[in-house]
């Protein structure tokens, strides 16, 4: 087999940030194989979740593997399977209010701050459906994660090609987060330092609705990200769904929460906009740390490893704040048979000025220590007069 060698997005000149959405009861009020589908085929919606579920649950099967599973067998006879006809299905698919033009409204605004902003999708939805939606055909979307179907020379489903459930949601995070972004390329394995990593998690947010979120929320919530639950304001029963967002805020999986109203000015396009302002200053302050790790790092090359042992101690030294420590830290100084002028004249001029030395400089460890220091010392300072005079030399 051939290696191939995928396309990767990598580290841009601007920070960039991604929003990650689950789709049903997210972006649309149902779940997609409800506004359609499952009544082509027969059934009313609660029969066929329910057969569905208990299908998994009698072969230890996946349970989205359960529902793709019934959606090919109950098509037979009654609707062609095809790519082309769940696109079409998904065409129909309902959305929240302001979903038509979040997408394009949202990039447009952090092209204003100079940030760029892209959309993904990490669904156990059916991705088909998902690229037949009106915001999918305008190219809301860097990339769909979803579970799909192969399809044989007819274009008929035959297979699933890929399933998403919640536990391996949080698989694509990662490769959003390095720009590894397609399903197949193992570079996701690959170890990025920090300052390489393309969206690191500080930047995504991820906006989702119940417990099948869970893991993706707590992933990006603990990395510094943001965890957004929503809930659905016009359902049949408005307090039950709101109810899971108070849970997951309770079990600290998201730290906000807001209608799905994706209109202009609504809380979440305000809440989201805010995030966007905030990423500005944060990569500002990101920047300047790794410039500053770079340059540290850089100058560690210049020094051998006994030369960064020797400039630890003097710089725990200079910062100890007790006899204790002093001491402990002298007696590791010892250890070491040769100083360079520098060092000799900054571990000089700590012993005047560091209290927690100064005062017991004649403790027989401290004084034999410095003692050295100054034998080696060959340069004359008003510190090294001082030390002098104070062990009578």
């Amino acid at each position: 087999m051939m290696n191939k060698k995928y396309k990767r997005e990598y580290k841009e000149s601007q920070p960039v940030l991604a929003i990650c959405y689950d789709f049903d009861r997210t972006l649309s009020p149902d779940d997609m194989q409800a506004q359609g589908y499952i009544q082509s085929v027969g059934y009313d919606v609660g029969s066929f979740w329910k057969e569905s579920n208990g299908l998994a649950e009698a072969n230890d099967m996946d349970q989205n593997l359960a529902y793709m599973y019934l959606m090919k067998e109950t098509a037979a006879g009654k609707v062609l399977f095809t790519k082309e006809k769940l696109e079409d299905y998904g065409s129909k698919v309902d959305l929240f209010p302001g979903v038509e033009d979040w997408f394009e409204r949202i990039r447009n605004y952090g092209t204003q701050q100079g940030v760029i902003v892209e959309h993904y999708i990490i669904s156990s939805g059916l991705k088909e459906m998902i690229e037949g939606t009106s915001v999918a055909k305008k190219g809301a979307f860097k990339k769909i994660y979803a579970s799909s179907f192969y399809y044989n020379t007819d274009g008929v489903a035959v297979w699933p090609a890929q399933v998403v459930n919640y536990t391996n949601k949080t698989q694509f995070l990662f490769r959003i987060e390095k720009g590894v972004l397609d399903i197949n390329d193992d570079g996701v394995n690959d170890s990025f330092p920090p300052d390489e990593l393309r969206i690191p998690f500080r930047n995504m947010i991820y906006i989702g609705d119940s417990d099948t979120d869970v893991p993706c929320m707590k992933l990006v919530s603990s990395h510094g990200g943001y965890s957004i639950g929503v809930y659905s304001e016009k359902s049949e029963d408005p307090a039950k769904d709101k109810a899971k967002v108070y849970k997951m805020m309770r079990d600290n999986r998201i730290r906000y929460f807001a209608p799905a109203n994706y209109s202009d000015g609504s809380d979440l396009d305000m809440l989201v906009k805010t995030i966007i302002d905030r990423t500005v200053k944060n990569e500002a302050i990101e920047s300047t740390y790794f410039a500053c790790r770079k340059e540290q790092i850089e100058e560690d090359k210049k020094s051998t490893e006994d030369g960064k042992e020797k400039r630890d101690l003097i710089l725990q030294l200079e910062e100890s704040r007790s006899f204790a420590t002093t001491h402990a830290i002298i007696d590791k100084l010892r250890r070491i048979t040769s100083w360079t002028q520098d060092e000799c004249d900054d571990l000089i001029d700590i012993a005047i000025q560091n209290s927690q030395v100064y005062y017991i400089l004649n403790d027989s460890d401290v004084r034999k220590f410095y003692e050295k220091i100054l034998k080696e010392n060959k340069k004359t300072t008003a510190n090294s007069k001082k030390l002098e005079e104070l062990f009578g030399e």
